[in-house]
């Protein structure tokens, strides 16, 4: 009987680690998400919150597209509560091996804002669709070059809460549809990063101003491009370099921002 009762414990305690262990992998599983506009197909990332009923974030990757460091980004957010959709600019398939190649993708969307604005539309539209995401309450965020992505998407005239910009590009190629932008916006730039230009910084201050822009435009002392990546390494001298007290810095003033538009 004590045999029995023995071996009975060991397939309970079998069973149940291994139930954790199955419930721990999809915990930790990337939540793949396909999508489509006409014959085109995509492939981003959902994250779906805790509560039910939340707002939601549309992510735009760096120029290397839907990657862990992208998704990593995701779950910072998804904590805080909200619906997280990485979006897939470049579609299924289509990520790049190396800086070159990352380059030549992104050129391509830099120089095609209207292409840009519609594949994060096309995003955005796909959020809307989720369970329990609250249509009424979304913004868009973006590193680099996904930084300049959710700025265009505000500069679209897209119905968002708000748009955060993490070291983007801040050119501003047609400032007229600065007039177009009805949604509060936050740069979070720093303030040595030489892929940001005086003049295309000055230009983006001057297009927020001229229309009235409700902005804030945040510059982190010592900080150069990709400050929130530490897969940039630690060396500024590149130009791109991890700065972890300024990567706390900024998703705290970018999650106190989240709070002011969603309330």
């Amino acid at each position: 009987m004590i045999q029995q009762h023995s071996l009975w414990s060991q397939r309970f305690l079998f069973f149940f680690f291994s139930s954790l262990l199955v419930f721990a992998q999809k915990s930790e599983a990337k939540l793949t998400h396909p999508y489509q506009s006409g014959e085109s197909a995509f492939e981003g990332l959902f994250f779906p919150a805790s509560k039910k009923k939340s707002p939601g974030l549309v992510l735009v990757p760096n120029w290397m597209g839907v990657t862990a460091e992208a998704e990593k980004q995701a779950k910072r957010f998804q904590k805080l509560g909200y619906h997280v959709f990485v979006a897939d600019i470049y579609g299924k398939g289509v990520r790049p091996q190396s800086p070159q190649e990352a380059g030549a993708l992104s050129g391509k969307y830099k120089s095609d804002r209207k292409l840009l604005r519609d594949r994060v539309k096309l995003a955005i539209e796909e959020l809307k669709k989720q369970k329990n995401v609250n249509g009424e309450k979304i913004a868009v965020l973006g590193y680099c070059f996904g930084g300049t992505a959710a700025l265009e998407s505000a500069r679209s005239g897209e119905s968002l809460k708000g748009v955060i910009s993490f070291h983007g590009g801040l050119d501003s190629p047609t400032p007229a549809d600065g007039t177009q932008i009805k949604s509060k916006v936050l740069a979070l730039h720093g303030a040595i990063d030489p892929f940001v230009s005086a003049k295309d910084l000055a230009a983006f201050e001057s297009e927020m101003q001229t229309h009235k822009v409700d902005y804030e435009l945040v510059k982190y002392g010592g900080a150069v491009h990709s400050f929130t990546d530490e897969g940039a390494g630690n060396d500024i001298t590149k130009g791109a370099a991890y700065n972890s007290v300024v990567d706390v810095r900024s998703f705290d003033r970018a999650r106190a921002f989240l709070t002011e538009i969603f309330q």
